[in-house]
């Protein structure tokens, strides 16, 4: 039988208050989302901006939770059992802390301005091939994500890894600092949210809070090739850290040798700190091939065995709305769907349009992008779509559909061939989408999660999954 994750013992002295009613021994895992919740957890009640989770104590006991984390002036009823505390947010980074406290783990954060969630998730897969290696669940980055996250690792984790985002100076200190980081990766830095921002430089500095976490020293893993690397380093340096960069430059210590877009993903060639190395990821794009360098460079960092950590990366798969591809059979030929309706900044559209134009035309018919609205861009989103018209020409893009008032300014700039329809809204754009694309297609979907592409992406699924059953 596993060791339990918390004892109740534990969690009071944790908390810093007694359990009120007849909680189990035990908790198993730690939730602050009832419907997700799984028998044995103990249940946060957060107050959000929109829920507060104290509207369903009483489902979250119902499906089993060991005890429920409450505010002292929550009003039980039949609720039981329960710890009161002053703030339910501040208990579950005192859980956090208690957890980073008594970890022997290499622990590893990872934050820039794309890439944090695919890195992590390269990192969760080559270092649970030497050990135990517990990593964030999905996008859980933010201040309640993070220490949710630490108060789920396992006591005996060998290795931990955690997503650090933002969208303002100042939120990435506080996370850091319950994590407390060996190593640190920037993967990039961009302008994302930068209407929040003066200028790019000051996304740079912000995204260098994550050395305020290093307690003595440290490591930053920072990418060589970006225009504000020297700017990182010193911030880094500020803190004692010493510096690994990596990239495609000569002089990186994690050097991206050669990539090759192949029919089955990539093939890399890489020198990890002096290590060569060639391996597989089962996912196309340059910008994937860089962070999973970062990513080799910190499993070695922390001692695991470089070599084979390269050979789990051909376990790596792009995750649901990030670079997923859904292949079908149709009549008219094989359709491949390209589903990165999760987010998009600049950059990150970019690298996307340049592995939509790897996919081979001798193999499909068309390159079809299906774009919606990039936000939190400030004043200058309009001429950011615009420009995005230099990257649709470069990879040879055949058919371009725009959804939202921002990506209006890109089909204007398109010239008349390539246009394949605009619309307000993503929903508006569905019909003439899925009368126009056909089988033999290489079609990509990307948008900020604001801009509702998801629902295009399954939306094509949909229809050509029937069709090739049929």
């Amino acid at each position: 039988m596993a060791d339990p994750l918390w004892t109740i013992a534990e969690i009071e002295a944790a908390l810093e208050t007694t359990s009120t009613g007849s909680p189990a021994v035990s908790v198993s895992g730690v939730s602050i989302d009832s419907r997700t919740l799984k028998s044995g957890d103990l249940f946060f009640a957060i107050k959000g901006e929109r829920v507060d989770g104290h509207r369903f104590v009483g489902a979250a006991i119902e499906k089993g939770a060991a005890a429920a984390v409450v505010e002292q002036a929550f009003e039980a009823t039949s609720y039981c059992p329960l710890f009161r505390v002053p703030d339910t947010l501040e208990a579950l980074n005192a859980l956090a802390q208690q957890s980073r406290k008594r970890s022997k783990a290499n622990i590893v954060a990872v934050t820039g301005s794309v890439g944090k969630t695919g890195t992590k998730e390269m990192l969760r897969t080559i270092l649970s091939a030497s050990g135990a290696a517990h990593a964030s669940e999905k996008s859980y980055n933010n201040l309640w994500g993070v220490p949710l996250s630490l108060a789920r690792m396992p006591k005996d984790a060998g290795y931990g890894v955690f997503e650090i985002g933002m969208n303002h100076t100042g939120e990435i200190t506080p996370l850091t600092r319950l994590v407390r980081p060996d190593i640190a990766i920037i993967t990039w830095v961009a302008p994302v949210h930068i209407e929040f921002f003066k200028s790019v430089t000051e996304i740079a500095d912000a995204k260098a809070e994550v050395f305020d976490g290093f307690d003595q020293g440290g490591t930053a893993v920072l990418p060589v090739d970006n225009e504000h690397f020297a700017r990182l380093a010193a911030h880094a340096r500020a803190k004692n850290a010493c510096v690994v960069s990596f990239g495609q430059s000569a002089d990186a210590d994690a050097r991206l040798v050669d990539y090759k877009a192949v029919e089955d993903g990539s093939a890399v060639t890489a020198d990890i700190l002096g290590t060569r190395l060639t391996f597989m990821i089962r996912t196309r794009g340059r910008h994937l091939a860089s962070n999973a360098i970062a990513a080799l460079a910190a499993a070695k960092l922390v001692g695991a065995p470089v070599e084979k950590a390269a050979e789990f990366l051909a376990r790596f798969e792009a995750l649901e709305g990030r670079g997923r591809s859904s292949a079908f059979d149709t009549p008219k030929g094989t359709i491949v769907i390209i589903d990165e309706s999760y987010n998009a900044n600049p950059a990150s559209m970019r690298a996307a349009l340049e592995v939509l134009g790897t996919m081979s035309q001798a193999k499909f018919g068309r390159r079809v992008a299906v774009l919606g609205d990039m936000l939190e861009l400030g004043h200058d989103g309009p001429q950011f779509h615009a420009d995005l018209a230099s990257a649709i020409d470069t990879n040879g893009i055949d058919l371009v559909f725009c959804a939202g008032p921002l990506m209006a300014n890109l089909h204007e700039r398109l010239p008349q061939q390539k246009r394949g329809g605009w619309a307000q809204k993503s929903e508006d754009l569905r019909a003439v989408l899925l009368d126009e694309v056909r089988g033999g297609d290489a079609v990509m979907i990307k948008g900020s999660l604001g801009s509702r592409m998801g629902q295009l992406a399954e939306a094509l699924r949909l229809r050509f999954s029937n069709l090739a059953a049929a």
